[in-house]
């Protein structure tokens, strides 16, 4: 019996973009007023002003048009995905990270396998810090380098990068774009229950790099030798160390910038533009080359940016037929009849279910926060475990999300289909969710506040 396949990831997301469109002929229109937090600088909803408005459903036309109006929509993320991953191109094509995988590989003889905990803490760590997605995709080429050369499968490759980076955001305590804004619009400290959270991060984590690892050595086969791109003259040495350099520096002002200067995808395109355009100038590249280059990484990444289009379209169709707030009171209304217990882990669960058409954790946090946090007062549930609920919800989902055009695009990127991205991470990911259903039980009993 032949395997069911996932659809191709273009076909899924216009299929989303169009039952977005049935459902605003389905469920009524409405909305809650919004004021502006002062805390977050964002507009957020007003508890208790939810009210129906007239039907905006929308036709299969508008539905069609909104597929370019997401992708005007996510102009910011796409042209992050073109600069960073066309610059990351510049600097593989000076054959610099040839020569640093194979002396990688040459010192790991014998120890291969210690490449993937290393790599899925280094990519951990970028989820936990800013939450990193969409710049990962940059990394795909490497990767894919580096997996052909070990002999493992691609499915390694994305697991040990995108799948890393989002389980480390999942149960980040400092993570902005994520736990900071849902801590902010909540009224609680910034970086409170820090320490519980890392409690659960590491066995997370722990968890991740076992079940990588598993399937690494069961499907590796005889590691294949690469040859990349040919190595621009003069391109190691003082020149390669060079470019090392510059791009530790650049990661440095990048995780500066996002923490400390409120940077958005605009400077962070900007500054890794710069670091591209320098080290193909270091590696010897000169003007031309470089420019050949960045022509050839654009037109390496033009589907998966394509593909975080397509994925914003769907929010934008919904947006515009007046129904998410409908939804979102529809899945969280019902939990005020539960019990304490039972409410923190049905949170969990609506958030999951509510990440699918809203895939942005910063919108769904100033979506839901002002609605749940005065109903966790009300049933004396911490709001510490009400952001709890909704950073693992939306956060461990993200690792299937077929909404979540960072996750396909780099899937797409690295030359996955998503059935055997599912197959390897459905299993795991009911691991974690237990692992985040026994963490929100010990919060409510110890009290976390």
């Amino acid at each position: 019996m032949p395997r069911l396949r996932f659809p191709h990831p273009l076909v899924l997301l216009t299929g989303f973009v169009l039952a977005a469109a049935a459902l605003t002929h389905l469920v009524p229109a409405g909305e809650y007023q919004r004021r502006e937090d002062p805390a977050t600088g964002r507009q957020v909803v007003v508890p208790g002003t939810y009210h129906v408005i007239p039907s905006a459903p929308v036709s299969l036309t508008d539905a069609l048009v909104d597929i370019p109006k997401g992708m005007a929509d996510a102009a910011s993320v796409i042209f992050l995905v073109f600069l960073v991953g066309a610059s990351w191109t510049v600097v593989e094509r000076t054959g610099v990270f040839g020569t640093l995988l194979d002396g990688m590989v040459e010192r790991l003889r014998g120890h291969d396998e210690l490449v993937i905990p290393v790599s899925c803490i280094a990519f951990a760590l970028g989820g936990v810090l800013i939450q990193m997605q969409e710049e990962l995709i940059a990394f795909a080429p490497i990767l894919v380098l580096l997996v052909t050369r070990l002999g493992f499968d691609r499915v390694t490759a994305v697991a040990m990068s995108i799948g890393a980076a989002l389980v480390g955001a999942a149960f980040s305590p400092i993570d902005p774009f994520m736990v900071g804004i849902a801590q902010k619009v909540a009224g609680i400290p910034l970086l409170s229950g820090s320490a519980f959270r890392i409690a659960f991060l590491l066995p997370a984590l722990g968890i991740w790099i076992w079940w990588t690892m598993r399937h690494a050595a069961r499907t590796r086969t005889a590691g294949v030798a690469v040859t990349a791109q040919e190595a621009a003259p003069g391109a190691r040495g003082w020149r390669m160390w060079s470019i090392c350099a510059l791009v530790v520096l650049s990661f440095t002002v990048f995780v500066i910038g996002v923490l400390r200067w409120g940077w958005d995808f605009d400077q962070m395109s900007a500054l890794f533009f710069a670091m591209g355009v320098i080290a193909g100038l270091l590696g010897g590249l000169k003007l031309e080359g470089t420019a050949e280059a960045y022509v050839d990484g654009f037109k390496s990444l033009a589907y998966a940016a394509l593909l975080i289009g397509f994925a914003r379209a769907i929010f934008v169709v919904m947006n515009q037929g007046h129904i998410v707030d409908t939804i979102v009171r529809g899945l969280f209304l019902p939990l005020e009849n539960l019990p304490v217990a039972l409410t923190a882990v049905a949170m969990m669960g609506a958030h999951a279910l509510l990440h699918i058409p809203v895939p942005s954790t910063s919108g769904q946090a100033v979506l839901t926060m002002p609605l749940l946090v005065p109903l966790s007062d009300l049933l004396g549930l911490s709001r510490q475990v009400t952001v709890l609920a909704y950073q693992f919800g939306a956060g461990l989902v993200d690792l299937i999300n077929p909404t979540n055009g960072a996750l396909l695009a780099m899937v797409a990127a690295i030359g996955v289909r998503f059935e055997d991205w599912g197959r390897f991470v459905l299993p795991v990911l009911g691991i974690l969710a237990a692992l985040a259903t026994v963490a929100l039980g010990l919060a409510i009993t110890t009290g976390l506040a």
